[in-house]
Formats: C-alpha cells, sequence, structure tokens
C-alpha cells in the first residue's frame, strides 16, 4: 500500500474519531431516546391491554347487576373508566336504565365515563336527550354546545321548545333538516317538528 494512501485512511481516522468526540453526548442521548420509546411503546400497549380488559369484566358485571334489577349499581361499576369499550358499555347500560324507567341512573352513567373522542358526540346527543326527558332542557342545550350536526340541531330544537321557546325550537329544526339526506329515516320526523312548531318544510328540488 502507498504511504500515501496511509496518510489518507489516518486522516480519515482522526476525523471519525474527532466527530465520535464531538458527538458522542448526541449519540449516547439517541440511543436513551430509542430505548425509551420502545420501552414506553411496550408499555402503553400492555396498558391499553389491561384497559381494556377491566373495561370487559366491569362489563359482564354490570350485564349481571342490570339482570338482577341493580341498575344504579350497574352504572356505578363502570365509573371513572375510558376507552372506546367502556363508552360503548356505558351507552348500552344507560339504554337500559332508561327502559327501566330509570332516567337519572343513566344520565350519571354517561357522565361517569371518560367517554372515547370518537363517540363523544354521541354521548353527548344521548345526554342532551336525557335531560329534556327529565324536565331539564337548559342542561341539555349546555351539553349541545358547540355540535352542528342534524341530530344535535334536532335536539338543540327538543331542548328549546321544552323551555317555551317555540321561534328559536323551529329555526333548529329548520337548520337540522337542511343537513338532513332525503332518504334518511330521520327527516320525516324532523319535518314533522319543523310543522308542529310553525315552520314551512321545503319542496324537493326537481330532478334535472
Amino acid at each position: 500500500m502507498a504511504i500515501d494512501d496511509l496518510l489518507d485512511e489516518h486522516e480519515q481516522g482522526e476525523r471519525v474519531r474527532a466527530w465520535l468526540r464531538n458527538n458522542a453526548l448526541g449519540i449516547l442521548g439517541g440511543l436513551v431516546l430509542g430505548i425509551a420509546a420502545i420501552y414506553g411503546w411496550q408499555w402503553w400497549g400492555r396498558h391499553q391491554a389491561q384497559q381494556q380488559q377491566q373495561a370487559h369484566a366491569s362489563y359482564a358485571e354490570a350485564m349481571k347487576q342490570l339482570e338482577a334489577g341493580e341498575t344504579g349499581k350497574a352504572g356505578a361499576l363502570l365509573a371513572g373508566q375510558g376507552g372506546t369499550y367502556a363508552t360503548l358499555a356505558a351507552l348500552r347500560v344507560a339504554k337500559a336504565q332508561v327502559e327501566a324507567g330509570k332516567i337519572e341512573e343513566a344520565i350519571t352513567t354517561l357522565r361517569g365515563i371518560q367517554a372515547d373522542p370518537a363517540l363523544q358526540a354521541v354521548v353527548d346527543e344521548r345526554l342532551a336527550q336525557l335531560y329534556t326527558a327529565a324536565g331539564k332542557p337548559d342542561e341539555a342545550l349546555k351539553q349541545l354546545e358547540g355540535e352542528t350536526g342534524s341530530a344535535a340541531l334536532e335536539l338543540r330544537g327538543d331542548a328549546l321548545l321544552a323551555s317555551g321557546k317555540r321561534d328559536e325550537a323551529r329555526d333548529a329544526y329548520a337548520e337540522a333538516l337542511t343537513g338532513t339526506d332525503v332518504a334518511s329515516p330521520a327527516r320525516r320526523r324532523i319535518e314533522l317538528k319543523l310543522q308542529e312548531t310553525g315552520g314551512q318544510v321545503p319542496e324537493p328540488a326537481e330532478a334535472t
């Protein structure tokens, strides 16, 4: 091997060692972060699995309590739980409580969980419906704040009507109708509510 080649290799080696000395802390930090990320992900996976198992066990026990007529205990078993499974379980338990005539218990059940963000709107709408049925329309309106979907607007109309605000209810039903598909089963129901509050149902657009 030529002397020049040896000198080039030596110079390259020195540059590598110098780079390592200057960047040692950064490399070490990156390794630590990488290891922490791996363990963190594994912990998160185990945590999620444990939550789901706990929610499943609580739901199974809640169903037993419902069958035994202990509707209040059924809802209490889900209190404080979060995630998709817990939210769906709470909706199911609340439905059974309503069917048993226990509206206040159903409200407590739904308010007691940490709803999955993807299902939060469903929970809010169900709570609003229950509040109106329980004679608490103001609470229903508060629950629907910021909601702009047609279902939420219909429920807002229901709450306003229950509050004696007929004109505002009519406007809410009219807005809900504009966002409801012509083929939707809910459309006829909203049309009837609009008519009952003095609103005019628009004529369907003619096909071109």
